[in-house]
């Protein structure tokens, strides 16, 4: 810090900093940290002491309730699709190969954005990404709900995707960075919880909606029911916009932004809101200054947190996009070097193999629920077996009359039968169920124990479907494969966060993500083109992928025996 900056330092608020200046001859201070005053007797507090000085109270509660339409808004972008499929069919003239990519096209959009979306919550702060984010989602999603035709609706559900991943994955940054290490676990809980109730919510949702005669114009579009579902869809991503339009910058994101007087005004307000005290009475009076993540540049400068003088200091310099890119790609070095280049690989393969499998068929089943109810009431009394094969080849011929027959196939309204809706609430209530038990059996086997039988048990029950003789068999072997998934990915990201230095854990979980949504979106384009193969080869490609990241499972270290810090 230059002398002129070094003069500003109050001389009676900071005694030890006066008598170091008046014995270096410079005027300059040796650290940051040395140079910002510290007006309690305890010094500056570090963010989880500031934070825990906030409390814990209605701030927190209403943090927990908005988490709610917003984790819901990104659930509801990647699989709202799969629940349309059967009922859309007619009026979108949808071919088995149309249906796979309106599941998989949100998760191109997710995959395409991750690294933006990152650079920019880093850059410009939680609370922008998160309002804006989830605002322009829902008019995404109201575009979508207006949708005539299946071009329009494809690129309405690839903007969301690309929209919605930004805000879905710094609301999880954003409320750990919001809370102390106290209750960082149970709030990360609770939002998997969240996680689960939205997932039951929507074949709720289009239990209560679907079966109503909702066909009507509006500005010369024609709305249906399918419609209403998606704007129905819609509001949470409205709501959440409005709501953290409101809420407070992330002080955590602050502090490391040297932005130390922006983020204990928002720990003031955490605190007023907590404990309904004034702000003045907040206990922390200054917050320590961090390091820069960077080195200053020339002539930049780098102010502390004692009180300046009346004179406006010059803001620090932002880096350009090109500069944040290469100090990323010098903070993962270590990612292209033994001993962590291959773990990073397994982990990437692992994640791609996981989210192909479980997201295959997790997407299409509301589709084979649908044909399955159909094939059913056609042939009651018959004694035919709903076997998984069979469906299949209903599904496939169905859907190619009513591409090649429009008129006749479509003369009758689709009527998509209860049983359609009451299976997909059992296998999604069914991994609510699961999520509740995990946590006391990752215990009890370990988490790579538990992750490697859970991928290899995935892999069998996957292969199980294609031997399925009957709609209750289909229902019971799905709803288990899509716990135990569920489980076995929960365990892949608790080994990443434990196996990898903690400056490469965000990377790297990013990285697997975007590996993730690639193998979502893989699966869900290959799936129609394997079904008119033949019956087998879909299920093949699930249980392989899974079976195979179950082996690679063996090759990593077990996390309870990390050695990164």
């Amino acid at each position: 810090m230059s002398e002129k900056n070094s003069a500003k330092v109050d001389p009676v608020k900071n005694k030890d900093t006066e008598q170091k200046n008046d014995n270096d001859a410079d005027g300059n201070s040796d650290s940051t940290a040395e140079a910002a005053a510290t007006p309690t007797e305890e010094g500056p507090a570090t963010f989880d002491k500031a934070i825990e000085g906030a409390g814990f109270g209605i701030f927190n509660l209403m943090l927990l309730i908005v988490s709610i339409p917003a984790q819901s808004a990104a659930i509801f972008e990647s699989s709202s699709m799969s629940y349309i499929l059967p009922v859309a069919e007619c009026d979108l003239h949808l071919t088995l190969e149309d249906k796979g990519v309106l599941n998989a096209v949100a998760y191109a959009g997710m995959t395409i954005s991750a690294i933006a979306w990152g650079y920019l919550a880093d850059t410009k702060g939680r609370k922008k990404i998160l309002y804006w984010g989830y605002l322009i989602d829902a008019v995404c999603v109201f575009g979508s709900a207006l949708s005539q035709n299946f071009q329009m609706l494809v690129v309405f559900k690839f903007l969301g995707g690309l929209v919605v991943n930004g805000p879905a994955a710094v609301l999880f940054t954003y409320l750990t960075e919001m809370h102390g290490p106290k209750h960082r676990s149970s709030v990360l809980m609770i939002v998997g919880m969240v996680t689960s109730t939205a997932t039951v919510s929507l074949p709720l949702l289009a239990w209560g909606i679907f079966p109503q005669d909702w066909d009507f114009q509006i500005w010369g579009l024609n709305i249906h029911s399918w419609q209403i579902f998606l704007f129905v869809l819609g509001i949470p991503s409205l709501v959440s916009g409005l709501i953290f339009c409101f809420m407070p910058e992330s002080p955590r994101f602050l502090m490391a932004q040297g932005r130390n007087e922006e983020a204990l005004k928002a720990f003031k307000q955490i605190y007023h809101v907590n404990t309904r005290k004034p702000k003045d009475t907040y206990p922390i009076k200054a917050l320590i200054q961090e390091a820069p993540n960077r080195r200053a540049e020339k002539d930049e400068v780098i102010y502390t947190i004692e009180e300046k003088s009346g004179e406006v200091p010059t803001k620090r310099q932002s880096r350009t996009l090109a500069e944040s890119l290469r100090a990323g790609l010098q903070q993962m070095k270590p990612l292209a070097r033994k001993p962590l280049l291959g773990l990073a690989l397994c982990c990437y393969v692992m994640q791609f193999g996981i989210f192909l499998g479980m997201n295959t068929i997790r997407l299409w089943l509301p589709q084979l629920f649908a044909s399955m109810a159909e094939f059913e009431a056609v042939h009651e009394g018959d004694g035919v077996d709903a076997s998984m094969c069979t469906i299949l080849e209903f599904s496939v011929n169905r859907t190619a009359e009513t591409a090649l027959n429009y008129a006749d196939a479509c003369s009758v309204p689709k009527v998509i039968s209860m049983d359609m809706y009451i299976n997909n609430i059992i296998v999604s209530a069914t991994g609510f169920v699961g999520y509740f038990f995990a946590g006391a059996i990752i215990r009890v086997l370990g988490p790579k124990r538990m992750m490697t039988i859970g991928l290899f048990l995935s892999g069998t029950f996957g292969l199980m479907l294609y031997f399925s003789v009957s709609s209750l068999m289909t229902l019971i072997v799905s709803a288990t494969f899509l716990t135990i998934t569920g489980i076995a990915v929960s365990s892949l990201l608790g080994a990443v966060v434990a196996l990898f230095p903690t400056q490469l854990r965000t990377v790297v979980v990013a990285i697997a993500m975007m590996c993730g949504r690639f193998g979502a979106l893989s699966g869900n384009l290959l799936f129609p083109v394997f079904v008119q193969i033949g019956c087998l080869p879909p299920f093949i490609m699930v249980s392989s992928v899974l079976i195979l990241s179950g082996v690679l499972s063996l090759f990593l270290p077990n996390p309870a025996k990390a050695t990164f810090s």
